[in-house]
Formats: structure tokens, C-alpha cells, sequence
């Protein structure tokens, strides 16, 4: 450099920023993203080991989700964190549907025994079964009159509701079976 010429302080313009795009991440936003993993993962422990069957996971995960639900107390909290920390590193989509799916099916379920509770109370209340039989043609009208009309007394002389749990179970019955 000559000492005729001064040094050129002004910034360059011209860089390129597409090519180097940094995306800056809060640290807010990190923990709320571990927090995220760690309902997740306490979301997976608190499946039983059919449900656990039906996720995908691998083999330090599982070991460690059925670690986790063997421990108590302050080593349940250090090992649902190792869970998130786990959960970091892995691709959390197929889990997350795979749970999703677990959810749905459950939701499913509560709401036919909630269609089919109310199939049962109309049939003690009215003693007819035409709903029923709509809905079910292969139901026994002649079993479903005797059920109701049992749990009917039942019910006045303020016994235990026997019949129409069996009335209930026999309606399950035929929901699975159709």
C-alpha cells in the first residue's frame, strides 16, 4: 500500500448474504423446543407396552421410556430430560403420528361407548328397540325386550345396575361384530 493512499474503511456491500443465510434461533425458543420433546416424551412413558409396540422407536429410546417407567421421584425428572435429549436427535414425525394415531383410535372408542350408552338408556326408558335393530338387524329383539325390562325394575327398586351393564356389554357385542 502507498503512503499517497488511505485505506478503504467502508464496508463492502456487495457479500453475498443468500448463499451464507444464517438463522438465528432465541434461546427461548430452543428451551421451548426441549420442553416440547420432554411432554412427548412423558406422553410415551405413560403408554402401556402394547401402545409402546405400535410406535416406532429404537433401541436406546425404548430402554430408556421403559426405564422411565420404572423409576420414582427425582431420577423419573433426570431421566424424562434424557428422553428429550434423546428425542433431539431423532426424527420426531413418524412418533408423533404414530401417537397421534393411539389418540385417535381412543377417541374413537369413547365415542361409540358414549353412542352406545345412550342406545342402552333409551332402551331401558322406553323398552322399545327399533333404534336398535335398525342399527343392529342381526341384534335378538326378544333378549333385548327382556334385558330392558329387567334392568327397568332394577332400576325402581334402586338395585345395583346389573342388567343394564349386561345390556351394555351385549351392544358392544354386536358393534364389534358389525
Amino acid at each position: 500500500m502507498n503512503s499517497n493512499q488511505e485505506p478503504n474503511l467502508e464496508p463492502d456491500f456487495n457479500i453475498d448474504l443468500e448463499d451464507e443465510e444464517i438463522i438465528y434461533v432465541s434461546k427461548s425458543e430452543i428451551k421451548r423446543d426441549a420442553e416440547a420433546l420432554k411432554k412427548l416424551g412423558v406422553e410415551l412413558v405413560n403408554l402401556s407396552k402394547n401402545e409402546i409396540a405400535k410406535i416406532p422407536l429404537d433401541e436406546d429410546l425404548l430402554y430408556a421410556i421403559e426405564l422411565a417407567q420404572k423409576i420414582k421421584k427425582e431420577g423419573y425428572r433426570r431421566q424424562i430430560q434424557y428422553i428429550g435429549k434423546l428425542l433431539r436427535s431423532r426424527d420426531i414425525e413418524p412418533i408423533t403420528l404414530a401417537l397421534d394415531k393411539l389418540k385417535n383410535r381412543h377417541n374413537q372408542q369413547v365415542a361409540l361407548f358414549h353412542r352406545l350408552e345412550k342406545l342402552r338408556d333409551e332402551l331401558i326408558e322406553t323398552g322399545d328397540a327399533e333404534s336398535i335393530m335398525e342399527l343392529f338387524p342381526s341384534a335378538d329383539r326378544q333378549q333385548l325386550r327382556t334385558l330392558a325390562r329387567l334392568a327397568k325394575k332394577e332400576l325402581t327398586a334402586n338395585k345395583p345396575p346389573k342388567t343394564a351393564r349386561q345390556i351394555f356389554q351385549y351392544l358392544k357385542d354386536l358393534s364389534e361384530t358389525e
